[in-house]
């Protein structure tokens, strides 16, 4: 069991009360019903939590070496700018769209070729949707080693973005969030086990 300390506790809680991990049935883009689902674009909607999410990034970014940071569309635009202002780090994004007027920018922010920057995004599921962003990047001539996520799913993003040379970071992993509301009894443990059964299942 891998329970998470106080800080991230607190946060795992807040997470869970804004409604941004929801337990019951829901029916995932890929068709498949599962027990769990992870919204986390509800935390714009509570400037507090907002703010602790920033906050619990910083200890990861300390290790990291980079220039700034990238914050990937949309999801997770306002937790980098969060993290830029906790932080002071700048702040660039990729756009989805690339722009057809004005700069025609694929990317938004000032940049300078060779310099290093970390992806951070909101989740981590397969890491199929974090290569996008990585190619429009690097295609600027920007460095891209290190992805730095709130909860990883644990649904094969590290090891995908491992074999291509990339290490991810998370805050938090799924099994701690469900190991930590499991023993302070937050979910019904009957959620907990059917979430896990379906993770073992993925």
């Amino acid at each position: 069991m891998t329970r998470p300390n106080a800080r991230l506790s607190a946060l795992a809680d807040g997470l869970l009360e804004a409604g941004c991990i929801k337990f019951g049935e829901f029916t995932l883009k890929s068709g498949l019903k599962s027990p769990i689902y992870i919204d986390l674009r509800q935390i714009i909607s509570h400037p507090k939590l907002l703010a602790d999410v920033a906050q619990a990034y910083l200890p990861i970014l300390s290790t990291l070496r980079f220039s700034r940071i990238a914050g990937l569309p949309y999801a997770a635009i306002p937790i980098a700018t969060a993290i830029s202002l906790a932080g002071n780090y700048p702040m660039i994004y990729p756009r989805k769209e690339v722009k057809t007027y004005g700069t025609k920018a694929e990317i938004e922010g000032e940049y300078q070729a060779g310099e290093m920057v970390v992806i951070i995004d909101d989740l981590a599921t397969t890491g199929g949707s974090k290569f996008e962003a990585i190619e429009k990047l690097t295609s600027a001539g920007l460095i891209v080693k290190d992805v730095v996520v709130l909860v990883d799913r644990q649904s094969g993003a590290k090891q995908t973005l491992e074999q291509a040379g990339y290490n991810l970071h998370a805050v938090l992993t799924i099994s701690q969030l469900l190991d930590h509301w499991e023993a302070t009894g937050k979910v019904e443990k009957s959620r907990i086990e059917a979430t896990r059964e379906f993770l073992r299942s993925q």
